[in-house]
């Protein structure tokens, strides 16, 4: 049983501004396949009703949430001190962009770091991040991500890049730089509609928060359809982000050292091929945070994972 291994960049407030270059550099010399970042652009005052966590009516949002660097940027900073991991995000959030500032950004990091971006991409569900920031309201979310993902194929495809819809009309033009090579699109969801487009047009399937027998129950699912596409379902990778809760108290993906390999054992055996670890906001500080995620991948190797 092999798979690749990944680790989540310090982004949030809890750590200091040069931490990330600090962590991107000690993770690959550790031996983390990637390095991975995600998207939250605001902490709203007022978090009733809709407003709340993932727009449960009331539920506060996490302090972690306060301050969170920018994805790409950290990226970029991490791609500059490193030479091997695989530079991701789960998720970045497209309907919070423009379409094409966001393809060329990309195309950008990729050309830079030789090939080593991941793009991992949802939908989001903030209504007042949708209210900030994007160009479509938050009831056409699935739709501007489609969008996007057309714009993307157009901009990181061969020149003259052309491309019409009822908003944007791009050249016929030139469009560079390309990215080093095709970026696999890695697509976040778990109900039919967001699986139908996974099995349509991802290279991945990102998935978090879901015991390993979930995790194989939905990736059968995905697989299904895939075919029913008319796709090699094993042409879908499963990317599985495990958000650990405690490194103390028992719990989903909670726990000792031993017992998270236990867990990484267990999502490998459901058929995910690349498991990241968030551990920032379980960690008092950059120390204790490379500590374990130096433990964790000696435990790893030790058990035979990676």
């Amino acid at each position: 049983m092999t798979l690749k291994l990944g680790f989540g960049l310090p982004q949030t407030r809890y750590f200091g501004p040069r931490d990330v270059v600090t962590a991107a550099r000690a993770l690959e010399d550790i031996g983390y396949d990637s390095l991975w970042v995600f998207e939250r652009i605001l902490f709203p005052a007022d978090q009733t009703g809709p407003h709340g966590l993932y727009g449960a009516p009331g539920t506060p949002w996490p302090d972690r949430y306060r301050t969170v660097a920018d994805p790409l940027l950290t990226l970029t900073a991490a791609a500059a001190v490193t030479a091997r991991a695989s530079l991701g995000s789960c998720v970045l959030l497209p309907p919070l962009h423009l379409p094409f500032a966001l393809a060329r950004s990309l195309a950008t990091l990729d050309a830079f770091s030789d090939g080593r971006v991941l793009a991992g991409l949802g939908t989001g569900w903030s209504i007042d991040e949708y209210a900030a920031a994007a160009p479509r309201p938050f009831a056409e979310r699935g739709a501007a991500l489609d969008e996007f993902l057309d714009i993307a194929a157009a901009v990181w495809g061969p020149d003259p890049v052309a491309f019409e819809n009822e908003r944007y009309r791009i050249g016929p033009a030139e469009v560079g730089p390309k990215p080093a090579r095709n970026i696999p699109v890695l697509l976040a969801g778990t109900n039919r509609r967001a699986l139908t487009r996974v099995a349509r047009r991802a290279d991945g399937w990102l998935m978090t928060g879901a015991p390993p027998e979930a995790v194989a129950a939905m990736l059968a699912q995905l697989r299904d359809l895939a075919a029913d596409a008319g796709r090699d379902p094993k042409e879908i990778g499963c990317y599985f982000q495990m958000a650990v809760s405690s490194l103390t108290e028992r719990g989903l993906y909670g726990g000792s050292v031993p017992q998270l390999i236990d867990d990484v054992a267990a999502l490998a055996g459901a058929g995910a091929d690349h498991v990241f670890i968030q551990l920032p906001t379980v960690t008092s500080g950059l120390a204790e945070y490379l500590d374990h995620a130096a433990a964790l991948h000696t435990a790893a190797v030790r058990a035979g994972l990676i």
